[in-house]
């Protein structure tokens, strides 16, 4: 299914069901994902749900225009509200992971009679100090200049073998090779300019605002991904009704990784509404 914002197309899925009015999970993948990346989680999620899937702008089947300004956090969550508001009239359930996480936790604060409750994997919610959001901006920079000089498959493969994915060279070279082929649905243009609108060194911190967030928050981290484990640690602890999983035996990417320990602690979640 797809809604016009502005001149843009996005593009967003879910099952036709007789789920009762209002009990939705919205779900947004993190930095080269698609709404594909949930297809081995939704089939096995709490039925009394109504799981809807996007593509974020320029990813997947939604538009990858060439203005930077639509993929700002305010366009950003001028869209998802479009979609949440086009869909349903009652709060819902957002989750997101990682670039998702953060364009999930910046609608939530900024919308919070939206919002039933709140599932992060791997997010942070910004960079505090300005030294280090510069510092992350000229990387990200960079990174677009990579992406601009290279071919989409060069990139792709560069992407999945940095140090933050590196737990993922225990998986099968089938379920790798099926995650390489939907990122290269992606194009340049919108993973360049997500980088440019929406990169963690662009994004406002959010930390002085968590302990005024009351809706239900799970965050959930692999316990070999160190650095968010800890930041997911800072966020636990100003956040005033949050619950806080670690998923054994894997990185960034849980719902990858161990998809079965995944589902678990999201139907353990579920279970509370």
């Amino acid at each position: 299914m797809h809604i016009r914002f502005e001149d843009i197309s996005l593009f967003f899925q879910g099952p036709e069901s007789s789920i009762p009015k209002g009990n939705y999970i919205f779900f947004i993948h993190g930095f080269t994902g698609s709404s594909l990346d949930w297809k081995e989680i939704i089939p096995f999620l709490n039925d009394n749900f109504q799981c809807i899937t996007l593509d974020l702008i320029g990813h997947g089947n939604s538009d990858s225009p060439k203005d930077v300004s639509y993929y700002s956090s305010d366009s950003i969550n001028s869209q998802l509200k479009l979609i949440v508001e086009h869909i349903t009239d009652q709060p819902i359930i957002l989750a997101g992971y990682s670039m998702g996480g953060r364009v999930a936790l910046n609608f939530a604060i900024e919308n919070p009679s939206f919002i039933k409750a709140l599932i992060l994997e791997s997010t942070t919610a910004g960079i505090k100090e300005e030294h280090l959001r510069i510092e992350r901006i000229i990387q990200d920079e960079k990174l677009a200049s990579f992406i601009k000089n290279n071919s989409i498959e060069k990139f792709i493969d560069y992407w999945m073998n940095i140090d933050l994915f590196s737990t993922q060279k225990k998986l099968t070279k089938k379920k790798l090779e099926i995650s390489r082929n939907q990122k290269l649905q992606n194009n340049k243009i919108g993973l360049i300019n997500c980088l440019k609108g929406f990169g963690t060194g662009k994004m406002t911190p959010l930390y002085e605002r968590l302990s005024t967030f009351y809706p239900e928050t799970l965050l959930i981290n692999g316990e070999l991904d160190k650095k968010f484990c800890d930041i997911n640690t800072e966020m636990a602890n100003i956040l005033p009704s949050v619950k806080h999983e670690i998923i054994r035996n894997c990185g960034h990417n849980t719902h990858f990784e161990q998809p079965k320990l995944f589902i678990e602690e999201i139907n353990n979640f579920l279970r509370e509404f």
